[in-house]
């Protein structure tokens, strides 16, 4: 990782300082937009204190010569949701929320990035950690109302002819009458699930299709040395590149899941997860400095993540959250196994969170007396066989998160503007302060 931290800031600033021979009328030949869902500034500031304080080294997307504000309104709410900014982002046009790819009176497709440089006849790769046919990836090649019609969008993907899907399954895609899984195979994709499948295929085999066969990846935390979106992205750089080029959109998709679940220390692990992508981009980059055009961004804001918390004062604790180790969700499997016995639940939040019930007061993990009585309640309140045994999932992981000095206002989006941040050809077209549309304009221009 440092190596290749190094040669990105190197590569960075040698372009920022213009000591590359590209001029900047010259266009990219190779375009990689890398999109946080969920991702804003507390987000990225997060996650940079954390990797600083257990590498030495903050984020490489931090690292960027160009860092632009960029607004994310809807076309029918200030907060939008992520089929209308991802369909800004991609095609360069605001719609209402749950529209994917068409115009605010659903009667007219949008044309998005990835579309444009196809029909310049560039390779296209879409890469996700969340499903393939999710909002924001489905954003650059589907045309559909609603988001939530998944069979739908799966037959858009078809139909777009992009050379490289990757990442989580297709949801729904057995909902219709022939498989989409099918569907695709028929219309000359290569259909494989397994990463030993992926990373087998040569260059020349055609359109790929290399997504989990359901769901979603699992979370980084969770899986810390699972095939994971830079993954995906090497081996689609492997057989995209060409004379022609290549647009690659990938997204950190379950950052917004958790930020959703208020969950600080599996959302930073989801950033620092999209930010070891975007080293694979900068490490192509580093071999074609005078080809290449890298740029970052959020679709908006979730959960209303506050850098600061009102019990901790002037001070931070971001630290502590390396204490952390798997996802809410997989913790609250681990308490349904020993439910029935507080103890043995006082035990699993003591080993997977670090917070300690009996110890040295002085100890900053040792819960408080209130602390350890709003367990109690939520282990109380968790309902016939603790069915709701998530109940205390949620309140251990805010006590955990607040002991880091950190808060949430909400469960949901907001309109907190996000950050794009550029470097490469191009790049210095990402200044001022933009609207999340500004993005699509501009790469449309860059990749024709």
């Amino acid at each position: 990782m440092k190596k290749i931290f190094s040669a990105a800031l190197a590569w960075a600033f040698a372009l920022l300082l213009g000591l590359s021979a590209a001029s900047a009328a010259e266009k990219p030949k190779y375009v990689f937009l890398f999109i946080g869902d969920g991702m804003s500034i507390p987000q990225r500031m997060m996650s940079e204190e954390f990797n600083k304080l257990m590498t030495g080294k903050g984020l490489v997307i931090n690292s960027f010569p160009y860092q632009v504000m960029t607004t994310t309104r809807s076309a029918n709410s200030f907060i939008t949701d992520s089929a209308a900014s991802g369909t800004a982002i991609a095609c360069g046009e605001k719609t209402n929320n749950g529209v994917i790819g068409m115009d605010v009176t659903q009667s007219k497709n949008l044309v998005s990035t990835a579309e444009v440089a196809r029909d310049a006849g560039k390779k296209v790769g879409i890469i996700t950690s969340v499903t393939i046919n999710h909002a924001t990836p489905a954003a650059f090649y589907g045309h559909n109302p609603s988001r939530g019609n998944g069979y739908a969008l799966g037959l858009d993907l078809i139909k777009s002819n992009f050379d490289f899907f990757g990442g989580g399954g297709v949801d729904e895609h057995g909902d219709g009458d022939v498989d989409i899984y099918d569907l695709a195979a028929q219309a000359g994709y290569t259909v494989v699930h397994e990463p030993e499948e992926l990373l087998a295929l040569q260059p020349g085999c055609g359109k790929v299709l290399a997504v989990r066969k359901d769901g979603a990846l699992p979370y980084a935390i969770d899986d810390p040395d699972g095939f994971r979106d830079a993954d995906y992205l090497r081996k689609a750089i492997e057989l995209l590149d060409g004379d022609a080029g290549f647009f690659i959109m990938t997204e950190g998709g379950k950052i917004d899941w958790m930020c959703h679940a208020n969950d600080a220390g599996t959302t930073l692990r989801e950033v620092i997860d999209l930010d070891k992508a975007v080293e694979v981009a900068c490490e192509f980059a580093e071999k074609h400095p005078d080809e290449t055009l890298i740029v970052v961004t959020g679709d908006h804001e979730t959960g209303g993540l506050t850098l600061g918390f009102a019990g901790t004062g002037y001070n931070s604790y971001i630290e502590r959250l390396q204490y952390q180790k798997c996802s809410q969700d997989v913790f609250s499997g681990i308490l349904r196994d020993v439910a029935d016995d507080y103890e043995g639940v006082k035990a699993a939040i003591t080993e997977w969170f670090g917070l300690k019930f009996d110890g040295d007061d002085d100890d900053p993990m040792k819960l408080t007396d209130s602390e350890k009585e709003e367990i109690k309640k939520a282990y109380d309140r968790s309902g016939e066989n603790h069915k709701e045994i998530s109940r205390v999932t949620h309140t251990v992981v805010k006590i955990f998160d607040n002991k880091a000095g950190l808060g949430w206002t909400s469960g949901a989006h907001t309109a907190l503007p996000v950050n794009t941040s550029a470097v490469g050809v191009g790049a210095e077209t990402f200044k001022g302060m933009i609207d999340n549309t500004d993005i699509s304009k501009k790469l449309k221009e860059l990749v024709k």
